[in-house]
C-alpha cells in the first residue's frame, strides 16, 4: 500500500468538493453543506486563495483531504493553521492517515514558524477526540465559539448606514 500526503492542485478541487459532501453527511448536515466545485476551486486556486488543502492518496485513490487557512495570535505575534475539514474516508479509516495528515501540518506550522494548529470537532465525534487526545491536543473548554451566518448576519450587517 502506498500512501502519498501532498498539497492540493488544481483538478483536486472535484474530489475534495466531494469529500467534503461526505463529511457534512457523517455529521448529520448535509442540507447545510451548499459548497460547489466552482466555489472550491476559486478559494484554492483564485487570484487571492482563502484556504489551503493536502490531500492524501492510497494507491493512487483519494483517501483523505484537508483543508485548512491561515489565522493570526495576536498575542504570540505570529500565524497559525486553523483546520477547517478534516476527513478520511471510510475504507481507509483506521489506518492513521489522520494522525498523517495532522502531523504534515504541524510540520508546516514549524517550518514557517507559525505558532498554533488549532481546530474544532462535534461533541459526539468520540474516535476524531481520542486521536486529538492522543496527538496533544488540548480541549479549549474556556472559550465558547460564537458564528453569526445567515439572516442574522444579514440583520447585523444592516445596523449601519
Amino acid at each position: 500500500m502506498s500512501e502519498v500526503i501532498r498539497r492540493v492542485r488544481a483538478g483536486d478541487e472535484v474530489e475534495l468538493t466531494a469529500m467534503i459532501h461526505e463529511l457534512a453527511q457523517f455529521e448529520h448536515a448535509s442540507e447545510q453543506c451548499v459548497v460547489t466545485e466552482d466555489q472550491l476551486r476559486q478559494a484554492l486556486f483564485g487570484e487571492a486563495p482563502t484556504i489551503h488543502g493536502h490531500l492524501v492518496e492510497v494507491d493512487g485513490r483519494p483517501a483523505a483531504g484537508a483543508l485548512w487557512f491561515l489565522n493570526f495570535s495576536t498575542w504570540d505575534g505570529v500565524p497559525g493553521i486553523y483546520l477547517e475539514d478534516l476527513y478520511v474516508r471510510p475504507q481507509f479509516r483506521r489506518r492513521g492517515l489522520a494522525r498523517k495528515i495532522l502531523a504534515t501540518l504541524a510540520r508546516e506550522c514549524v517550518e514557517h514558524g507559525y505558532s498554533r494548529l488549532s481546530w474544532a470537532v462535534l461533541d459526539w465525534n468520540v474516535n476524531a477526540i481520542a486521536l486529538y487526545d492522543a496527538v496533544g491536543g488540548k480541549q479549549q473548554s474556556d472559550w465558547i465559539t460564537y458564528r453569526v451566518s445567515g439572516p442574522d448576519l444579514s440583520a447585523l450587517a444592516s445596523e449601519l448606514p
